[in-house]
């Protein structure tokens, strides 16, 4: 018999449902992988470094290609990556295409004032790749 006024109302309600399996939702393997290769940003590692050091030792040990499967699911949801060796990256985000919009108007005006066409002339690349300059 329930005395307590919280254990009725507990025994009287019904679970949640719980989300469906193939949501957006990572499993704990995808995100260990995730976070390992948020170490390295722009580099393709390849599987079985993955293998080794997402997992940890005793993983690895006991299976030494466990993470392949994942990687292999992973790209195909297009979170990761891969090149033609087999490594695999995480994937950089997309580039915005929005509307370009000049920083000083008061410059904007006077190039417009002078009747030339500046359209394309200067494109300035947003990389972070301090080797490309």
């Amino acid at each position: 018999m329930l005395s307590s006024p919280t254990a009725v109302a507990k025994a009287e309600t019904p679970p949640f449902p719980r989300a469906p399996r193939g949501g957006n939702r990572m499993e704990a393997d995808e995100q260990a992988i995730c976070s390992y290769l948020k170490s390295f940003p722009k580099e393709f590692v390849s599987a079985r470094e993955i293998c080794r050091r997402a997992g940890g030792k005793k993983r690895y040990r006991d299976d030494p290609y466990w993470a392949k499967q994942i990687l292999m699911r992973l790209a195909e949801k297009g979170i990761l990556e891969s090149d033609s060796a087999g490594h695999y990256r995480l994937r950089p985000p997309d580039k915005k295409k929005g509307p370009k919009r000049w920083i000083a108007p008061h410059i904007q005006e006077l190039l417009r004032k002078s009747g030339k066409d500046f359209e394309g002339v200067i494109e300035i690349d947003d990389t972070d790749d301090p080797s490309a300059m």
